[in-house]
């Protein structure tokens, strides 16, 4: 369905709207009126303020901290804006939460990621577009149009810019599932590439066992996709150190940041942590170590994209 001549709508809800605000002024367009809330017993509310018959619409909700509310936000919102006849309806996810559970790996173990996809497509959303999913395969649990953006042009153009020599560096995946992602970070950079080869005794904790690679004397950069508790980075980050690294930087799309994932990076051997604002960072969170990349000039050249009927994939040729 062709939208290109219907009137492009932004709508928030309440996960990042700083995010929001940015991509809407980056199009040159003023944020939806609408009002997120919750009645008294907790049950969310939702109140679209102006017409949306025909128009091209776009939610802005990273499914965040707290996930199930900020879930259910872009559901409710969703719903009543296909109630509200609504051309069609785009639901940007910057961050896609329950994207680790997409797969059995015990008996019994539900997959919460294909859960999520149907609750989108049953609420009624047309589209997604999302970033850096944390399984590819998560695209196929869609039977709608899925964009999926990628934040890696994002951080290495940073390191380009903040660099004159990137001779003595090398990137360094800090488990054997970010080998992918580091190797083709480490392509772009030109630069060598580690692996770091560690055993997870139980969730959320890790041990850092081997290092493949040359990183003495060395700096180094550590990629991932997400930083959830801090535990894999900031053992890599401590163990590049002791095995001759001179100094180690690290970056991701997705600052979780769970638990005691900040006192851990301001206590590792990480000079700095570069993040893309893909997830709403508090105050308390903004450490001197953290430096944040926007994502908003990306997404809103996609949301262009998408409204006009353009490839989207030409973004990252």
């Amino acid at each position: 369905m062709s939208t290109s001549n219907s009137e492009i709508k932004i709508f928030s809800c309440n996960a990042h709207k700083p995010l929001a605000e940015e991509i809407a002024q980056v199009l040159g367009l003023k944020l939806g009126n609408s009002e997120v809330g919750r009645f008294s017993d907790g049950e969310i509310s939702v109140k679209i303020d102006e017409k949306v018959r025909g128009a091209d619409v776009f939610v802005i909700q990273p499914t965040s901290t707290p996930v199930n509310e900020h879930l259910m936000e872009l559901l409710i919102m969703i719903d009543g804006l296909r109630r509200a006849s609504a051309g069609r309806i785009t639901a940007v996810i910057p961050y896609y939460g329950y994207a680790r559970q997409d797969r059995k790996t015990r008996a019994r173990d539900p997959i919460s990621a294909r859960l999520v996809a149907d609750l989108i497509q049953t609420a009624g959303a047309d589209r997604v577009l999302t970033m850096d999913l944390h399984c590819a395969q998560i695209q196929g649990f869609f039977t709608i149009p899925l964009d999926h953006l990628v934040g890696l042009p994002l951080l290495t153009k940073y390191y380009l810019e903040k660099f004159e020599s990137l001779e003595d560096f090398v990137a360094v995946s800090p488990d054997l599932g970010s080998v992918t992602r580091t190797r083709a970070f480490a392509t772009k950079l030109e630069i060598p590439l580690a692996i770091i080869d560690k055993r997870r005794p139980k969730a959320n904790e890790s041990e850092v066992m081997n290092i493949i690679g040359n990183i003495e004397g060395k700096n180094v950069i550590l990629v991932d996709d997400m930083i959830d508790t801090a535990g894999t980075i900031s053992n890599a980050a401590d163990a590049l150190i002791e095995r001759g690294a001179k100094r180690v930087y690290a970056c991701c799309t997705h600052p979780v940041l769970s638990g005691p994932a900040i006192e851990r990076i301001e206590k590792s051997a990480i000079s700095e942590l570069v993040v893309l604002n893909t997830i709403y960072l508090p105050e308390e969170k903004r450490i001197p170590k953290i430096k944040e990349i926007s994502v908003a000039p990306i997404v809103a050249e996609a949301i262009h994209r998408i409204h006009e009927d353009l490839s989207v994939s030409r973004l990252f040729d």
